[in-house]
């Protein structure tokens, strides 16, 4: 079990060591968030448009897909469900905190569930499953969620103010579109430790080309269907059964030693 985060007394020393915490992992996504911003206006998002996305949607992947396939022309539902389907990972992250957080009123698990990521997963899953039995540590979760949260409308401001520096045109000539692309390959490669994970991935890229030409980018709803439905079937199909018990075997005596004693 962790012990890299020490027992922490108060509300506010929780919030700050939450806060410390995710540091590291705020520094990778300053990137993400700029790029977003200046992508968005490269794929004719209005920058009302794009400020409201992060902060109401606040879910990088979510928007990247979203913003492209607006600027494609893709329905609204197609949008819809293809971004719920990118998202469902968050029903997982949500069934691991949820016995750490039942205790918690409305007040709280609602902006927690809202800026709930896949980096504040990390820090947080970590501290509740520490031993240390402090009663604050959804102080620790609120700093780490907070600070991913102001750290991504600042890039994502940031990113907008410098792609509206230059024209569309210029932006456009600067190729942001396939630093998404190499973006989202480095965020998978890192996740690919298992066979259903890579199978998963594979099926998911290979059903993405298949049907790329469907009306309304319906192949990428597909691909993930078929992805999930791959990566289900592999974790079944790899998953060890659990080893018998050993027989126990009872060796009668030999007759000679048991007249001897």
């Amino acid at each position: 079990m962790s012990t890299t985060t020490p027992p922490t007394v108060s509300p506010r020393s929780e919030f700050w060591a939450g806060f410390r915490a995710t540091i590291p992992l705020v520094i990778g996504a300053i990137p993400f968030g700029i790029i977003f911003g200046a992508t968005a206006v490269a794929n004719k998002l209005s920058p009302t448009g794009t400020i409201a996305m992060s902060l109401f949607v606040f879910a990088g992947a979510s928007q990247f897909i979203a913003a492209g396939m607006i600027s494609g022309g893709a329905g609204i539902l197609v949008i819809v469900l293809t971004t719920f389907f990118v998202n469902l990972r968050h029903a997982l992250y949500s069934t691991t905190l949820a016995p750490h957080m039942k205790h918690l009123s409305q007040r709280w698990l609602i902006p927690l569930g809202f800026w709930l990521t896949d980096e504040t997963f990390v820090v947080v899953a970590t501290r509740y499953n520490q031993s240390d039995r402090s009663p604050h540590k959804h102080w620790y979760h609120l700093g780490s969620a907070l600070f991913m949260y102001v750290n991504w409308q600042c890039c994502t401001l940031i990113g907008l103010l410098a792609a509206n520096a230059i024209s569309p045109d210029q932006v456009a000539k600067l190729g942001l579109e396939f630093a998404v692309v190499v973006t989202f390959i480095g965020m998978v490669i890192p996740l690919l430790k298992t066979r259903p994970a890579l199978l998963s991935t594979i099926t998911a890229g290979a059903a993405s080309l298949a049907f790329y030409g469907l009306p309304g980018r319906l192949g990428l709803i597909v691909a993930a269907l078929l992805g999930v439905g791959v990566g289900l079937a592999a974790e079944t199909w790899f998953k060890a059964p659990p080893p018998l018990p050993e027989p126990i075997i009872y060796e009668p005596k030999d007759e000679k030693e048991s007249s001897h004693e």
